[in-house]
C-alpha cells in the first residue's frame, strides 16, 4: 500500500476518533520509512499528554483492525505540534489570537506582530513600529492563502 494511501486512511481514522469531542482536530499525519506514523493533533484549548496517549491507543487498535498494518509492524507517535511548528490551519490561527507571531508572506516579506483576529480565510496582524511618542501600530490584513508560514513567538518576561 502506498504511503499516500496510508496517510489518508490514518487521517480518516484520527478524524473519526476525534469526532466524539469536536474541540480536537488533526493538524498533520506523516509516514516515515519502516511504517513510522507521526500524528499531530491540537485542540482549541490545547491538548494534554493524557489525551495524546488516549488517541494513540485508540488509533493503534484501529490501524490493526482495519488491516492497514499488522500488530508490531509499525510505530505510532501522537503529539501536539511543537512550538517550532508553523501554524497551518485557520483553527490554529484562531486559537493563537492575542499572541505574537512572525508571518512570512509568499513574496518573502516577514512581519512580526500581535495576531489580532483570524477566520477561515484571513488574519489581521498588528505590527508595532517605533517607541514612545513615535510608536505607531500598523494593521495588516492577510489572506491565509498568501502566507508561506506563521510561527508563534515565545515571549519570556
Amino acid at each position: 500500500m502506498a504511503n499516500l494511501d496510508k496517510t489518508g486512511q490514518i487521517t480518516d481514522l484520527v478524524k473519526s476518533i476525534l469526532s466524539v469531542d469536536n474541540q480536537y482536530f488533526v493538524v498533520k499525519v506523516s509516514i516515515r520509512p519502516v511504517n513510522h506514523f507521526s500524528v499531530f493533533v491540537d485542540g482549541d484549548a490545547g491538548v494534554t499528554i493524557e489525551k495524546c496517549v488516549q488517541i494513540n491507543r485508540a488509533l493503534y487498535k484501529k490501524i490493526v483492525e482495519q488491516g492497514i498494518c499488522n500488530d508490531g509492524e509499525f510505530s505510532l507517535e501522537v503529539s501536539s505540534p511543537g512550538v517550532d511548528e508553523p501554524l497551518t490551519l485557520p483553527r490554529q490561527y484562531v486559537k493563537n489570537i492575542g499572541r505574537i507571531v512572525e508571518v512570512e508572506i509568499s513574496d518573502g516579506r516577514k512581519l512580526e506582530g500581535k495576531l489580532f483576529s483570524a477566520d477561515e480565510a484571513s488574519i489581521q496582524l498588528e505590527e508595532e513600529k517605533g517607541k514612545g511618542k513615535k510608536k505607531e501600530i500598523i494593521q495588516h490584513f492577510l489572506l491565509i492563502k498568501d502566507i508561506k508560514s506563521t510561527i508563534v513567538k515565545l515571549i519570556f518576561k
